[in-house]
């Protein structure tokens, strides 16, 4: 959407420092549709589901504690704001009384939407979950540890209002141990925004908001929900980040340890290849290929000399087997460039995702 289009946002509401985006600040995409799946469909008895301006998509864990007093907090922001929102929870197979918790907020208010996960399947596989049900044209992610201040979603809305695809949160002053959370966080900031071009200092924010269109062809696996500015980043996307607050755990175990650093730095190596290769595999296998087999050329030419004018024997030499290997690796990086180019293609046309994103059409 093109800023200039966007319109500006309402006045500051009273005892609010942020401001609140007017009611058509959020317009619905032309032709827009979310990736809602058959169970959908049954889950709501057939009913068409209209879209709305905001979702809140919360993925949780064990987190009964922390339940209704976020929601007091989050319903507070969203009385205030003069546009249709629902909140989505996402029980990522809680083993307390979460759920209990989420069937009487459900009960009490039609804008709470729960999904219950047979087992945990990690956060990213609830976050995907809860945006195939989203209805909202922006979708808003946010942790239910309460250490997310709901007061902070006005100043990342009236950023979004100002025609930003994504606006990330940034726990600027941050109540986490030092050495086990905030310095590992810290050096992972760093390689994601070195090796993916989407220079944010906190991709490990949960608070975020989305224009939906945005999330309509990402698949998230593994840890990839922490890099989904730079997932969506190939649609040529504008990105902000604003400071938010963030509070100490009061309730309940954090879920986060020193082994996510490993996971995160083998899923940023997926990402790398996903942004710069995804549609053409062969220029990066290819390259491995010829650098591969030319250095093995190489070696055989020399060991070749070696043999037929200096008469030495090359036989027992270890140059010689990593001639053979590097010649053998160079061509079998080709045979999968080759292999992956014709995966690719077949994705493309098989599911119909495209290779472009449009941004906006002008049309008679």
């Amino acid at each position: 959407m093109n800023a200039d289009n966007v319109k500006p946002p309402a006045p500051t509401l009273p005892g609010r420092a942020a401001q609140f985006p007017g009611p058509d600040s959020f317009p619905a995409v032309a032709g827009y549709h979310r990736r809602q799946r058959a169970w959908l469909a049954a889950a709501t008895d057939g009913d068409p589901l209209d879209p709305i301006a905001i979702s809140f998509v919360i993925p949780l864990l064990n987190e009964e504690d922390n339940l209704r007093p976020l929601y007091a907090k989050l319903r507070e922001v969203l009385n205030e704001i003069e546009q249709p929102c629902e909140v989505i929870f996402v029980d990522d197979g809680s083993s307390d009384g979460s759920f209990a918790v989420l069937q009487q907020l459900h009960a009490d208010d039609n804008r709470v939407r729960v999904i219950r996960l047979r087992r945990n399947f990690g956060q990213a596989a609830a976050f995907s979950a809860g945006f195939d049900l989203a209805r909202g044209n922006v979708i808003i992610t946010m942790d239910a540890d309460l250490q997310n201040d709901p007061s902070d979603i006005p100043k990342l809305l009236a950023k979004i209002a100002e025609g930003y695809d994504v606006v990330s949160g940034w726990r600027a002053k941050r109540q986490d141990a030092y050495l086990t959370r905030q310095l590992p966080s810290r050096v992972a900031n760093f390689l994601i925004s070195a090796l993916t071009g989407v220079r944010l200092h906190d991709y490990g924010c949960s608070l975020k908001a989305y224009r939906s269109e945005v999330l309509e062809n990402v698949h998230l696996y593994g840890e990839m929900h922490r890099f989904l500015p730079s997932l969506v980043s190939w649609m040529g996307i504008r990105v902000a980040e604003i400071p938010v607050e963030h509070a100490r755990r009061q309730f309940g175990r954090s879920k986060y340890g020193l082994k996510r650093v490993i996971m995160v730095i083998l899923d940023l190596i997926t990402v790398k290849f996903l942004l710069d290769y995804s549609t053409r595999p062969i220029q990066f296998f290819g390259l491995l290929g010829l650098m591969s087999t030319s250095l093995g050329i190489v070696l055989g030419l020399y060991l070749s000399i070696l043999k037929l004018v200096f008469h030495q024997g090359i036989g027992d030499r270890p140059l010689l087997l990593l001639a053979v290997l590097l010649t053998i690796l160079g061509v079998q990086f080709v045979t999968m460039g080759l292999l992956g180019e014709l995966v690719i293609r077949n994705y493309h046309e098989a599911v119909g995702k495209p290779t472009y994103a449009v941004r906006e059409l002008l049309m008679h």
